[in-house]
């Protein structure tokens, strides 16, 4: 779904694009994992479904035989492509937040060979390994969901505020207000449900953890007391000099 979102940004046009990536990946994609588990149902009973370990080859061992081994490799590269995906986009906007000032300025930065954001895909990349340490799957899940859906539903938020406090701005894509209106509330039902029926510390670290993200942009970022920028600056100049970046307008054409 990233991959498509990326995709109609990428391609010229993205006010056309985008809307017919989303009309076009939301289906059907919803639509393959409904017939998934339709297909799961089929060969499965609830209580068999429940108690594998992997239903997904649980299934191609039933169905496809010899050829089982197909599953787990479909899955890899599912997996594969799905990361692929948020490479791309998480990276850019971690770039695009650099570049507003949002974030430390050397996560604007460009790689002067290949020219992409190379900074902020390696600050992706390490919040992901921060992610994976508990190693946990359960832990990851609890971790991921509670996260994103914070931020979706914060950023959906900031759509419908400023649908109405910033009446003057262009909008080249524009949604009729209910999609918003629907899409908080069910992030608000996602981040509270979970909290309120099985209580975790893994949610209490994941509101640590984006809390010293705070920390870190008013002090750096923010205020930018002199002595971050003591800090800051000679960091800088050896991440350009290591990784070979510069601001994107000193890029090579």
């Amino acid at each position: 779904m990233d991959g498509l979102v990326w995709l109609s940004l990428w391609v010229p046009a993205p006010p056309r694009n985008l809307p017919l990536a989303i009309i076009i990946g939301i289906p059907l994609v919803t639509g393959c994992y409904i017939l998934m588990n339709v297909s799961y149902f089929t060969v499965m009973t609830a209580t068999e479904l429940l108690q594998s370990q992997a239903v997904a080859v649980t299934f191609g061992d039933r169905v496809l035989y010899p050829a089982s081994w197909i599953v787990p490799l479909f899955v890899a590269f599912s997996t594969i492509g799905a990361a692929n995906g948020s490479c791309f986009t998480a990276g850019r906007l971690v770039f695009v937040a650099g570049r507003e000032g949002h974030m430390l300025k050397v996560l604007s930065y460009i790689s002067v060979k290949r020219l992409t954001p190379a900074p902020a895909i390696m600050f992706h990349s390490m919040i992901a390994i921060i992610y994976i340490i508990p190693g946990d799957i359960n832990s990851l899940v609890n971790y991921f969901s509670f996260a994103a859906w914070l931020f979706y539903g914060l950023t959906i938020t900031g759509l419908i505020v400023m649908r109405f406090t910033r009446k003057e701005l262009k909008r080249p894509i524009k949604v009729p207000i209910f999609i918003p209106i629907l899409v908080t509330l069910l992030s608000v039902f996602l981040v509270l449900a979970p909290i309120i029926s099985a209580p975790a510390w893994e949610y209490l670290y994941c509101v640590l953890f984006m809390l010293s993200g705070l920390v870190f942009y008013f002090l750096f970022v923010h205020y930018k007391f002199g002595w971050a920028q003591k800090i800051s600056k000679p960091l800088t100049m050896h991440l350009q000099m290591l990784m070979e970046v510069v601001p994107p307008e000193e890029a090579p054409e």
